[in-house]
């Protein structure tokens, strides 16, 4: 029995539009089917009742004629009387077992009203038909007559009823159809607002209007949505007052140090100091990445602005390049993509020491570009490499002072991708080192002053 569950859930559709279509049609396709089925049945019972009246009647009067008529004639008179169900025959017919079909065993009763007490008679089952049977008549000259009957089970159907049952099973579906539709558009209009909860967690209110169900889901939904957005305000501002107003004791501990005469400990002060600047300017950095108002988007040469980061830092002698494709302007938020870019280029520059940026438009659509940056880094082990976007982590080999961090420049960068419209992933390369690649589609322009 779990083996058959099993393999039902398997063969179930995915979607809950189809899977309530597929039971709502079914179920009225099975209450069509009995119905017709018992509609049937009951027309044929009571043509068979109706037909069971007259042919007791009608038998009567032809054997009493038959019996009437001199020996000469009947031969001439038996296709005169014979009927759709049954005629008649000289002679003493064929043998065979009792009568015991439920069709044939109505009909027999209603003949045996009609020949007794007259006549005698048998009734024996024969071949051609579950229900065929012959009733054996002695006239009272002692001449035989056979009344060979093939009860119908029913009267004819129209050759229009399967179209009309198709007609109706068509209406049926497409009732069925508009039902579930309408009773998933709430889902649809649901996962739609749910989807545009964009990174910064800003409230996209639901439309509150339908049905009271609808209605009162939806007040919960865009109220879950108001917590939520306080919730994360709250948390960011306490994160960047934090972060600010560790600046100035940070800054008054910098000048202090500097008095200081030279020795190994002032500059281990001095780096620590640094690493508190860092941090606290990171934890701004990632509060305005997550709660800021998001830059305008707009058209820029992708090859420009990347060429442009490259010299910058080959002006400052980093170890920099970049590998152009020329193409079609591309809409976005330059600030945020510069941003993104500089944040991967430090974080290769800070562990390997150099880094390759290469860009890479698709051959089908001019609206999608991939960014690659690479270096021939260590790399990141395989299981910490969705990890270190997480805010604050650092893997082991990160935790000195030289390369720690903050473990704020990835969160941050993919915080910002999101706001792209992008997605940011890490991939170790085959040949070593890291690669964080950066694949952007193509946002909607603002609307012309």
């Amino acid at each position: 029995m779990s083996r058959v569950i099993a393999l039902l859930r398997r063969l179930a559709p995915a979607s809950l539009f189809t899977r309530l279509s597929f039971i709502l049609l079914a179920g009225l396709a099975a209450a069509q089917y009995l119905s017709a089925h018992l509609t049937i049945e009951e027309r044929n019972d009571a043509s068979m009742g109706a037909m069971i009246d007259y042919v007791e009647s009608d038998v009567r009067t032809a054997v009493a004629l038959i019996d009437r008529l001199p020996h000469a004639e009947r031969a001439a008179w038996l296709p005169r009387l014979a009927r759709g169900g049954y005629r008649f025959s000289s002679g003493t017919g064929s043998d065979g077992p009792p009568v015991r079909a439920p069709h044939s065993a109505r009909l027999l009763a209603s003949v045996t009203r009609a020949l007794t007490p007259g006549y005698a008679f048998t009734a024996r089952a024969v071949e051609g038909g579950p229900e065929r049977f012959q009733v054996h008549v002695q006239l009272s000259d002692g001449q035989p007559l056979t009344v060979d009957f093939r009860p119908r089970r029913g009267l004819p159907l129209s050759p229009r009823l399967p179209y009309m049952l198709a007609g109706q099973l068509a209406l049926v579906a497409l009732a069925c159809w508009l039902a579930v539709r309408l009773a998933i558009k709430p889902l649809r209009t649901l996962a739609q607002a749910a989807d545009a909860l964009g990174p910064d967690l800003r409230p996209v209110p639901m439309p509150e209007q339908g049905p009271s169900e609808v209605v009162r889901a939806a007040r919960a939904f865009n109220a879950m949505q108001r917590r939520i957005a306080a919730y994360v305000d709250e948390r960011l501002r306490i994160l960047a007052a934090i972060s600010h107003d560790l600046q100035t004791p940070i800054t008054r501990m910098r000048l202090r140090v500097d008095l200081m005469d030279e020795s190994p400990q002032q500059q281990r002060l001095i780096k620590d100091l640094q690493q508190l600047e860092d941090l606290a300017r990171q934890g701004i950095g990632y509060a305005r990445a997550m709660h800021g108002l998001l830059e305008p988007a707009r058209a820029i040469d992708p090859n420009d602005l990347l060429d442009a980061i490259t010299l910058d830092y080959r002006d400052s002698g980093a170890d920099v390049v970049f590998d152009s494709q020329p193409g079609e302007p591309l809409v976005t938020r330059p600030g945020a993509l510069r941003r993104v870019v500089t944040n991967l280029v430090d974080n290769c520059l800070k562990y390997a020491g150099q880094a390759r940026i290469v860009m890479e438009r698709s051959a089908e659509r001019e609206a999608l570009i991939t960014i690659r940056v690479l270096d021939q880094g260590p790399g990141i082990p395989e299981a910490a490499l969705e990890a270190v976007f997480e805010p604050f982590y650092r893997i082991e080999s990160s935790r000195n002072r030289d390369t720690g961090g903050t473990g704020l420049g990835l969160a941050i960068a993919r915080q910002l991708a999101l706001t792209l419209g992008g997605a940011l992933t890490l991939h170790n390369r085959p040949e070593g080192g890291l690669e964080a690649r950066l694949v952007l589609r193509a946002l909607e322009a603002p609307p012309a002053p």
